[in-house]
């Protein structure tokens, strides 16, 4: 357990397992998926199950602020990855980032981590099957089969842990059924996307308590911005995909074993990432390609289609325009129930990740130009050469990681608890060799660092650098190896007075957490040794709430939440810097109500965060290549509110909707000037009142309304949803980042639709059809940019356009 407490962790299990805990896991009946639908009589709203505070509970109960998605809304709405899920779940912000096909920016109530590379941490924890996924860069993988999404607002450091300051996403996926179940689907639409997938259930296996589910899924689809280098199959948003998920579940009285696998490999092309702006001397110097037997310059502040992107040769020796990942799990989860009141458990994970990605962020294709020549006998220092704005090959960035959790879940009169341990360990990698041109003025090439010899003779033949300027072709790269390793022992309790007939529950919690890491770097001249940061950390929870009706429940929540320091792996000097563990605060008020005889579902919620050490991840660029460096900036409060409803006005019809606001107040954000003319030269100052909130909307909103009538053969369903976002920036300060508004999304209304017949009879197999469409507004927007300032440009991607589909599903 390297640098971890071995008699700390070993007495803490030790505890744990002798814990004379009294209770069991309870079900509640109703709805076991998570999207409120109607009762089986038609009369009113079924309840939800969520495990929010690791047990089984009614949503209406929790006080937490919670929005759980089932499996079968997911399905209705094409939701392949988790990165449709913010259309559905207020003040959480999803993005892919760009040139990756499985990392994710996820912000939730502005907080969150925009930095994918294997060892920065997340502030958001994604759990799949009770397991953390530690990196942002393999998030994103095929969703096979799903029973639900539960999306928990605010810090979870009590019961999930370090790192999860903003919340907590929790997949959990369909168990074996008991009986033998088949189920096949497939789906066809716009720019030849389609898809099968296949379930099998076998059902409880020759009269034996075992029971096993498999799945798998492939899909593929050309992309939707055309390269004129590339076919169809390989543009620019191009997929393959292949996803397999099997679990075991073995039934064996008061134990009760599964088993889960998941594996997804995913080649293909990330969205075109076009130029959108650049300064003076960046679009003179590359607009001039076709002069030295280039490609033309494209760069506009629409999309562009068709485009050129040019390809980069790999590790390998190989030109490549896409890249290829891999991600797979395995989770083991044994339930042993001695007596009613008292439920052990052991989760243990295993989870592999490694990906090859083509950067492919200039937009353009294979531009030419005058370059330094730095061979010393040049009589010019000039050459002419390829050139290009950004290109490069992230290979390879892997990543292993294994858990073990051990809880105890209980009750004893009045009081309902949960206890635990939690060790978690980790090794990553990553090799990222950049290329770029840096456009330089003649008159300076001294300050860019080339030979005052050179420089000299390019100054003489100023017929060879149009406009004054020059290009310096530079190649850097970026190359570390890191572990982190944590241990934690957890605890929470609520009580319930009789004497009150359960009306008032106080709970309280706590968490202990001891994290380690260390860092590497791997692309020196020399290899240094390891750089160590040790953290501690006690997270706490209190929470009261008051059910005032069977119906109407109102919380107030104080918790607090952390997360780890580490070492910014990304300093462009090569020097490794270590930045401090950031801390929160959070209140949260709440209302949870059921009215009109269970016709309309309300919840609300308003909050506020306060952050101390705040880590800011500051993007950076110029002749280090593309890096983000780390460093404790300040302090923040966040306020904000969401609410949600459901409402049955009458049997058949459901009207369903949220909206969420985020405010940032940043009381401290401390910035270097490098302004040599400012009076705080180089010093820290305050900006404070400049930032903005990054990759987070202020406001975001949804409608939907389903209607379902019996027609005879089968049910007819009509659904549609409007989702809006006011406008997303991508980076916190204009300052730092002059195309900062040219780079930004403008507000967002997202439209789509799906009418669908199901249950149609036909002999022993049910039969589901569908016809949906997405985008049917057609926004222009970007859903993902990035601003090159060190470079002289900002780019970005388009979201995808409208598109149209239908899939049919059989199951037996």
């Amino acid at each position: 357990m390297g640098g971890i407490n071995r008699s700390f962790v070993s007495g803490v299990l030790a505890m744990v397992l002798a814990s004379p805990a009294l209770a069991q896991e309870t079900a509640v009946p109703g709805n076991q998926g998570a999207e409120a639908q109607a009762q089986p009589n038609g009369t009113g709203l079924s309840d939800i199950i969520v495990t929010a505070r690791r047990t089984q509970e009614r949503l209406q109960t929790v006080p937490v602020s919670v929005t759980a998605l089932s499996g079968e809304f997911l399905e209705q709405q094409n939701v392949l990855d988790v990165t449709s899920v913010p259309r559905f779940t207020p003040n959480l912000s999803l993005l892919q980032q760009s040139t990756s096909l499985t990392a994710v920016s996820l912000f939730i109530r502005g907080v969150g981590n925009q930095q994918p590379d294997a060892a920065t941490d997340q502030a958001v924890g994604v759990y799949l099957d009770g397991v953390y996924i530690a990196r942002a860069a393999g998030a994103i993988f095929d969703l096979v089969d799903l029973e639900r999404i539960e999306v928990l607002r605010g810090p979870q450091g009590t019961l999930f842990g370090r790192n999860t300051i903003g919340g907590a996403i929790q997949l959990v996926t369909k168990k074996p059924t008991d009986e033998m179940h088949l189920e096949a689907k497939a789906g066809y639409a716009s720019y030849d996307d389609w898809f099968v997938r296949g379930r099998v259930d076998t059902g409880f296996i020759g009269g034996s308590p075992i029971k096993i589910s498999l799945a798998a899924m492939h899909r593929e689809r050309d992309g939707y911005i055309d390269n004129l280098y590339t076919p169809d199959s390989r543009d620019p948003g191009a997929l393959r995909s292949d996803a397999i998920y099997a679990g075991v579940e073995a039934d064996l009285g008061n134990v009760t074993v599964n088993y889960n696998f998941d594996f997804n490999y995913r080649s293909g092309t990330a969205p075109y990432f076009q130029l959108l702006a650049a300064t003076p001397n960046v679009f003179n110097y590359f607009s001039q390609s076709p002069n030295f037997g280039g490609d033309p310059f494209l760069i506009s502040p629409d999309r562009i289609n068709p485009g050129l992107q040019d390809g980069f040769v790999d590790r390998f020796g190989n030109l490549r325009y896409g890249a290829k990942s891999r991600i797979y799990g395995h989770s083991l989860t044994i339930a042993y129930e001695p007596i009613d009141e008292l439920t052990l458990k052991s989760i243990t994970g295993y989870r592999r990740f490694w990906q090859d990605t083509i950067l492919t962020l200039d937009g353009n294709g294979y531009l030419r130009g005058p370059v330094v020549d730095f061979d010393p006998a040049s009589p010019t220092g000039v050459t002419v050469a390829d050139v290009g704005l950004y290109n490069g090959n992230n290979a390879p960035q892997k990543q292993w990681q294994f858990s073990q959790e051990f809880q105890a879940l209980g009750s004893s009169g009045d009081l309902n608890y949960v206890a635990g341990v939690y060790y978690f360990y980790e090794k990553a990698s990553q090799n990222n060799r950049q290329a770029l041109t840096l456009v330089a003025p003649t008159a300076f090439l001294e300050a860019f660092g080339v030979p005052a010899t050179t420089a000299a003779n390019i100054l003489a033949n100023p017929q060879l650098t149009p406009g004054g300027l020059i290009g310096i072709n530079l190649t850097p790269t970026l190359g570390f190896r890191a572990t982190s390793e944590s241990a934690a022992i957890f605890g929470q309790a609520s009580w319930k007075p009789s004497a009150l007939d359960g009306k008032l529950e106080i709970t309280g919690g706590a968490r202990y957490t001891q994290d380690r890491k260390t860092l590497q770097r791997t692309d020196l001249p020399t290899l240094t040794a390891a750089t160590v940061v040790n953290n501690d950390n006690i997270s706490w929870l209190g929470s009261v709430n008051y059910r005032f009706t069977p119906d109407i429940m109102a919380y107030a929540r104080v918790s607090t939440g952390y997360r780890s320091g580490g070492i910014d792996p990304q300093n462009p000097q090569g020097q490794l810097t270590t930045y401090k563990p950031e801390k929160v605060t959070a209140y949260e008020l709440g209302l949870k109500s059921e009215l009109f005889d269970r016709h309309l579902r309300l919840n609300l919620s308003v909050y506020q965060t306060d952050y101390s050490n705040l880590q800011i991840q500051q993007f950076q660029s110029g002749s280090g290549g593309a890096t983000s460096v780390v460093s404790n900036a300040g302090s923040a409060r966040f306020r904000g509110f969401e609410a949600e409803a459901t409402a049955i006005p009458f049997a058949g019809l459901q009207i369903d909707g949220s909206v969420g606001y985020v405010h940032p107040d940043f009381k401290e954000y401390l910035y270097r000037d490098p302004d040599f003319t400012s009076p705080t030269f180089n010093q820290l100052i305050n900006v404070g009142d400049e930032a903005h909130l990054s990759q987070t909307p202020k406001w975001n909103a949804r409608i939907g309304g389903q209607y379902s009538v019996d027609v005879g053969i089968g049910t007819l369903m009509l659904r549609s949803d409007l989702a809006y976002r006011s406008r997303i920036y991508f980076f916190a300060l204009d300052r730092v980042n002059p195309f900062n508004r040219e780079v930004s999304s403008r507000p967002d209304y997202d439209l789509s639709a799906r009418i669908s017949l199901s249950d149609i009879q036909a002999g022993n197999a049910k039969i589901d059809v569908g016809l949906w469409g997405a985008n049917l507004t057609n926004q222009r927007n970007l859903d993902f940019g990035i601003d090159f300032g060190g470079l002289g440009f900002g780019a970005g991607s388009y979201k995808k356009p409208r598109t149209f589909g239908g899939d049919v599903k059989v199951s037996f």
